[in-house]
């Protein structure tokens, strides 16, 4: 029996990576078109949540979103989310309408034509590089500045040992929301992880469930309250994971 799931497997990791391809390759003139200016990047937003979709259904899955609050158009937020699988990326486009910035790794710059319009509208970071976060950081308060929103994964990556359900949040995105008094707005995923996890002989198609979480202001907050934030932001997400209610 472990021979036929593994063999399944590798034929959905397979054809995952060429439907994000035919996916980039197809929409890829309207996501050129729309980095040629920075003041398109609300065009560009939207092409990339059609992307998203396109890559979302291609593989067999199907998104279930409860939301305990519809975002407001034109506001500022940070949204934050468990990170567990590549999907992640696809989701949070997905189940989000207010257009925001991904602040993601590097690495990813390096994959074929995606790595490029994915370097040229996200904030990189080298997570092990002080100097880079630094960067990313202002990069980030440009950004908001700017009136977008900012979405940051706060594990820092994805933990290697899957039995971790949640790992512990770094500061970086309560530290820009307090600083920007901007609300947190949580996101708990529970499906990725098993429908494309980092795991190579893991997943398949299905359900991918969302809880879109109520806001946490920050409005009378100090940075001296972000270990605070960032504790509650957590328990959010892990209290979600641990009891669903969507």
């Amino acid at each position: 029996m472990k021979i036929f799931n593994y063999i399944f497997t590798t034929f959905y990791r397979i054809w995952f990576y060429i439907i994000v391809a035919i996916a980039t390759i197809l929409l890829f003139p309207f996501l050129l078109i729309s980095i040629l200016k920075h003041s398109w990047y609300p065009f560009f937003f939207k092409v990339a949540r059609t992307w998203s979709a396109l890559i979302i259904y291609g593989i067999g899955c199907y998104p279930i979103i409860k939301r305990d609050i519809q975002y407001e158009k034109g506001r500022s937020y940070m949204f934050v989310a468990n990170h567990t699988s590549m999907t992640d990326i696809m989701l949070m486009f997905y189940a989000t309408k207010n257009p925001f910035v991904f602040v993601g790794k590097k690495e990813l710059a390096k994959i074929p034509l995606f790595g490029y319009i994915y370097k040229r509208t996200c904030i990189l970071v080298d997570r092990g590089n002080t100097k880079s976060r630094v960067e990313a950081f202002r990069r980030a308060e440009i950004r908001l500045n700017e009136g977008l929103s900012v979405c940051i994964f706060p594990e820092g990556g994805v933990p290697d040992d899957l039995s971790i359900l949640l790992d512990e949040f770094k500061d970086g995105a309560f530290r820009l929301s307090i600083e920007h008094q901007i609300p947190i707005a949580p996101m708990t995923f529970h499906d990725n992880k098993k429908r494309f996890p980092y795991s190579f002989f893991i997943g398949g198609p299905g359900k991918m469930r969302v809880k879109v979480h109520k806001l946490i202001p920050t409005a009378t907050l100090t940075l001296d309250s972000r270990k605070e934030l960032k504790k509650e932001t957590r328990e959010v997400i892990l209290n979600e994971l641990l009891a669903p209610t969507v």
